[in-house]
């Protein structure tokens, strides 16, 4: 998994049949460069054959090929990089080659997991939630309970693992909440040139521009009924709003937006939570946990408290996704993306023969 967040590609490997999680295998990432993350932020926005593309599918293709040959697995899902994302425009892309990456590694390559859905209606994320119902019935969750990931761009599941399947009416709702790291790490790089804030230390340090924030939950997105879904680049007043504050200011104001954006999603599920797992690097932001720990009614907790792994669960969860799409499972329902009907997603390529030795040497 390559997320919005632009840090690196995640890889986990894990053994299921596309029902349940059997068990869980070996890990790795491979971080970007500093040179890989600008010429990705080149391509965001962009659409394939628009300048800057062709070299962030380079990067992507590269970052994958290098991690993957080191794990070995029968199948591979490949998500690629979310570059732009208009499900009611020009659809989705994601940079990457799925063809190329299964000729390299000489496996079967399962990606391109979102276009199916938007031509058929759907928002096209977010994805993971079938993987969050499965792992809600592998921690044992016995009533309705929820999954936030906080990547560059936030996602809420709400699931209730006592229905049989997760398409089956009314086991899932799942929906974007609003921006989460992106605009904070974007902000970070422009004015220190880090990666992020390292455990909100300096949001921690500011205050909160209220001004801001409430303009920020005015925003008609969050009274929008779900399943919905944003890009990356969503929100673009959020940068010059707080480009007059300090450093320190300006991530806590981004970070409280980050919060609302979680409160304002959970007002949308069918039912109150009975807990909130929290997964994807935001979960390392402790002011950011703090803030949205305040706001709402359930306990909040990283997902390793019930004995997952928060920086790979994105990464299961297209591995899981990948073994769908080959068994001819849906990957997708109305209560997920708004698709019309349960549907699976994604294009699988097999290795060609004239190239299935280019792994091994």
């Amino acid at each position: 998994m390559s997320g919005t967040s632009l840090d690196g590609v995640d890889a986990a490997v894990i053994e299921t049949d596309g029902h349940e999680v059997l068990g869980f295998g070996p890990t790795g990432y491979r971080a970007y460069t500093p040179t890989d993350r600008e010429i990705l932020r080149g391509g965001l926005g962009r659409w394939p054959g628009e300048p800057g593309v062709a070299a962030a599918a380079e990067v992507v293709e590269e970052a994958h090929m290098t991690l993957l040959a080191g794990l070995d697995a029968e199948l591979v899902g490949f998500h690629g990089q979310t570059l732009a994302h208009e499900p009611a425009g020009r659809g989705t892309h994601q940079a990457g080659d799925g063809q190329a990456l299964a000729d390299y590694l000489g496996r079967p390559v399962v990606w391109d997991f979102r276009s199916s859905d938007v031509r058929l209606g759907g928002q096209g994320a977010p994805l993971a939630p079938f993987y969050h119902f499965a792992l809600a019935r592998w921690i044992g969750a016995e009533a309705p309970l929820a999954f936030l990931n906080l990547g560059g761009v936030g996602n809420l599941t709400w699931i209730d693992p006592r229905l049989p399947r997760p398409d089956s009416p009314g086991a899932l709702l799942a929906f974007d909440t609003g921006p989460a790291n992106a605009p904070m790490d974007d902000l970070v790089a422009a004015r220190l040139g880090a990666a992020r804030d390292e455990g909100g230390r300096l949001a921690r340090a500011g205050s909160v521009d209220e001004a801001v924030l409430d303009d920020f939950t005015r925003q008609g997105y969050f009274l929008k009924v779900p399943p919905k879904s944003l890009d990356r680049m969503d929100f673009p007043f959020l940068g010059p709003a707080v480009a007059e504050l300090s450093t320190e200011d300006a991530l806590a104001t981004l970070a409280a937006c980050s919060a609302a954006g979680v409160m304002a999603g959970l007002d949308h599920c069918p039912a109150p939570p009975e807990r909130l797992l929290v997964t994807g690097g935001g979960r390392h932001n402790a002011t950011l946990m703090e803030m949205i720990a305040a706001g709402i009614a359930c306990p909040v907790a990283p997902v390793e408290e019930v004995g997952l792994d928060g920086d790979m669960l994105e990464a299961q969860a297209f591995a899981f996704l990948a073994v769908r799409v080959a068994r001819g499972l849906p990957t997708s329902a109305p209560g997920t993306t708004g698709v019309a009907a349960a549907v699976g997603g994604g294009t699988l390529s097999r290795p060609r023969s004239d190239t299935r030795s280019r792994a091994a040497s």
